[in-house]
C-alpha cells in the first residue's frame, strides 16, 4: 500500500510526456502576402502633382464661369481671354523680356539679402553683442514694409536698379535672418556638445553643426524671403516704372492698365503667379526633397 502511494505521488509530480510531431518545412518564398490591388482612382489620388493640378483646373473653371456670368471684360476678363493675351505676349516677346528684366533684379537683391542675413546670423551665434544687435534690428525693421522705403531709396540712389535692389534686400534680409536665427537656437544641446567635443568653433561650428540641424528653418526663411522679394519687386515696378530704360512685369501690368487692356493686365498677373508656382514646386521642392526629407527631418 505504501508502494502504491509512492508510485501515485511520483506519477503526479512527473510532468507528462508529450508526443513528438514532425512538421514539414515550408520555404519563406512560398508564403505570399495578401495585398489588395489599388484601384485607378486610389493610385491617382496618391500623386501630389495631380491633386494640385486638379485644384488649379477647378480655380480656372470657376474663374471662367464667373467672368462669363459677370460679362464685363473691363472688370474681370474670362480665363480664356487671359490665356490668349498671355500667349500673345509670349509670341511678341514682350512678356519674356519683362520677365527677364524682373528676374535679373530679383536675383541680385535676393542674393545680397541672403549674404547679409548669413553675416548677421553668424555674428549673433558667435557673440552676445551680435545676438542683441540682430534681435534689435529684426524687431525694428522686420515689420517695416519694404515698399515704404522706396521714396527714400529714390532720393538716396536716384533712378536706377540700385533703388529697387535696396528695397529687395530689406524684404529678404530680416525674414531670412529671423528664421535662421530661430533655427540655430532650436538646435539641441547634444549636437552642440558633439561639435565642441570635435573642437569646432566659430564659422566651422556654424557650417558643420548648426546649419544642417537648422536647415528646415533656414529653408522656410528662404521661401519667405523669396515671396517677400517677388511681391516687393512687382510693387516697386508698379510705382517706380522703368529702371535703367528697362521695364519689368510690374511695369507691363501698369502700362496695360493705362491702355485699358485688362486681359493683358490679368496676363501679367497670371505670369507672376506662374513664376511663383514654378519656383516653389521645381526649385524649393527639389531642395527640400534632397535635404530635409532625405535626412528624415520632415515627412
Amino acid at each position: 500500500m505504501v508502494e502504491a502511494a509512492t508510485t501515485a505521488r511520483a506519477a503526479t509530480t512527473t510532468p507528462p510526456t508529450r508526443p513528438e510531431y514532425l512538421r514539414d518545412t515550408v520555404a519563406g518564398s512560398g508564403i505570399g502576402v495578401v495585398q489588395k490591388p489599388l484601384t485607378l482612382w486610389q493610385r491617382l489620388s496618391q500623386q501630389a502633382w495631380l491633386r494640385k493640378a486638379l485644384i488649379l483646373v477647378l480655380i480656372a473653371l470657376a474663374w471662367e464661369l464667373y467672368a462669363r456670368r459677370l460679362n464685363n471684360a473691363l472688370l474681370v476678363p474670362t480665363f480664356s481671354a487671359t490665356v490668349e493675351a498671355f500667349w500673345a505676349g509670349i509670341k511678341s516677346g514682350d512678356i519674356p523680356v519683362k520677365v527677364s528684366n524682373s528676374v535679373q533684379l530679383l536675383l541680385k537683391g535676393y542674393a545680397l539679402g541672403l549674404i547679409l542675413a548669413m553675416v548677421f546670423t553668424a555674428l549673433a551665434m558667435m557673440s552676445r553683442i551680435g545676438n542683441d544687435l540682430l534681435e534689435t534690428l529684426t524687431s525694428a525693421f522686420n515689420p517695416l514694409p519694404a515698399i515704404a522705403l522706396l521714396p527714400l531709396a529714390l532720393i538716396w540712389f536716384g533712378l536706377g536698379d540700385i533703388s529697387i535692389i535696396f528695397v529687395l534686400v530689406h524684404s529678404v534680409l530680416w525674414a531670412v535672418a529671423l528664421n535662421t536665427h530661430s533655427g540655430f537656437r532650436s538646435v539641441s544641446n547634444t549636437l552642440r556638445m558633439v561639435g565642441r567635443n570635435y573642437g569646432l568653433k566659430g564659422p566651422r561650428f556654424i557650417i558643420k553643426i548648426l546649419m544642417p540641424a537648422a536647415f528646415p528653418s533656414i529653408l522656410t526663411g528662404l521661401k519667405i524671403g523669396w515671396a517677400f522679394a517677388w511681391r516687393t519687386l512687382i510693387a516697386a515696378e508698379l510705382v517706380f516704372g522703368v529702371s535703367s530704360g528697362k521695364g519689368g512685369l510690374g511695369w507691363y501690368i501698369y502700362e496695360n492698365k493705362n491702355m485699358l487692356d485688362i486681359p493683358a493686365v490679368f496676363a501679367g498677373l497670371f505670369t507672376v503667379i506662374l513664376i511663383g508656382l514654378i519656383v516653389e514646386n521645381l526649385i524649393f521642392r527639389n531642395i527640400e526633397a534632397a535635404t530635409v526629407r532625405r535626412w528624415g527631418m520632415q515627412s
